[in-house]
């Protein structure tokens, strides 16, 4: 057997599995707990600023994980819902609009030091990462940390659970106080700089039917009663926490008329409509 032969095809049948769905199994990176160094490389997508803040929606209808499609400049059903609700002034109509609130995360090509010979991957973190490098970005001492020549690389200290007293790690980042080159050679920072993948071609967004679709899901999980209206306990699913709500005010009645559930999904999402939510 050519042992080669069988490598290449090992490697092309890996590269086409990556692929599928649109993104790339091993293209991304988390931290794990202790310490470690890493380096943001400089966009090719966005020359003067590496990072790429993106929307997500998580634990909504069965899909585990939804990129709103604001993130393209498309229009966002869940997000003209929960805009909708806040314009009731209704207590509970606020509360299940912030439940349904996108959660924005944000995208770091970076290599791993010591890792080098795997390329550049997609760092995800959020709101608490992205401040610390906004904090060091914004501290002339520091400079351009990305810059090819004189940048600096990035120290990682990364706790557990143990210590943060939740189901989660904590990451806390800090500057290398030596100024280094990206990589030791222009061949080396010519591969970093243009093998990257663009987040946002990375996810594929749904269509504006599919978000509505899965809205209603999460709105109306136990279906449509005798009398056709939108279940009260919708299933809530955040930060990886599924519990079930306590029955609410949140059925889809309007002006005391029956109809479908479905047509009163519609009426909600009607650009005619006007007023505030029936609730």
């Amino acid at each position: 057997m050519d042992l080669n032969a069988i490598k290449k095809r090992l490697n092309d049948m890996q590269s086409q599995a990556n692929n599928q769905g649109g993104q790339k199994t091993n293209l991304f990176w988390k931290p794990s707990v202790g310490k470690q160094l890493i380096r943001v490389v400089p966009s090719k997508y966005n020359k003067d600023f590496p990072f790429t803040e993106m929307k997500f929606y998580y634990g909504i209808g069965s899909k585990r994980v939804m990129a709103s499609p604001s993130n393209w400049g498309e229009k966002d059903p869940i997000e003209e819902f929960a805009k909708k609700l806040r314009s009731t002034n209704d207590k509970e109509n606020w509360r299940l609009a912030k439940k349904l609130d996108a959660k924005v995360r944000t995208f770091a090509p970076i290599v791993v030091r010591g890792q080098e010979d795997e390329g550049v991957k997609l760092w995800q973190f959020g709101k608490e990462v992205y401040q610390e490098f906004l904090n060091l970005a914004a501290d002339e001492e520091i400079g351009d940390f990305t810059d090819i020549a004189q940048g600096r690389d990035i120290k990682l200290s990364t706790v557990g659970p143990e210590s943060t007293g939740t189901p989660y790690n904590k990451t806390s980042i800090g500057p290398s106080l030596k100024q280094t080159q990206l990589a030791d050679t222009e061949d080396a920072i010519k591969q970093l700089l243009e093998n990257q993948a663009d987040p946002m071609k990375v996810f594929k967004p749904l269509t504006y039917d599919e978000m509505k679709s899965s809205l209603q899901e999460w709105l109306s999980p136990e279906g449509e009663d005798e009398e056709g209206s939108i279940s009260s306990e919708p299933a809530v699913a955040f930060d990886g926490v599924t519990t079930r709500e306590a029955k609410s005010n949140y059925s889809l009645d309007v002006k005391n008329v029956k109809q479908t559930k479905a047509d009163k999904f519609e009426d909600l999402f009607s650009e005619e409509k006007t007023d505030d939510l029936p609730f």
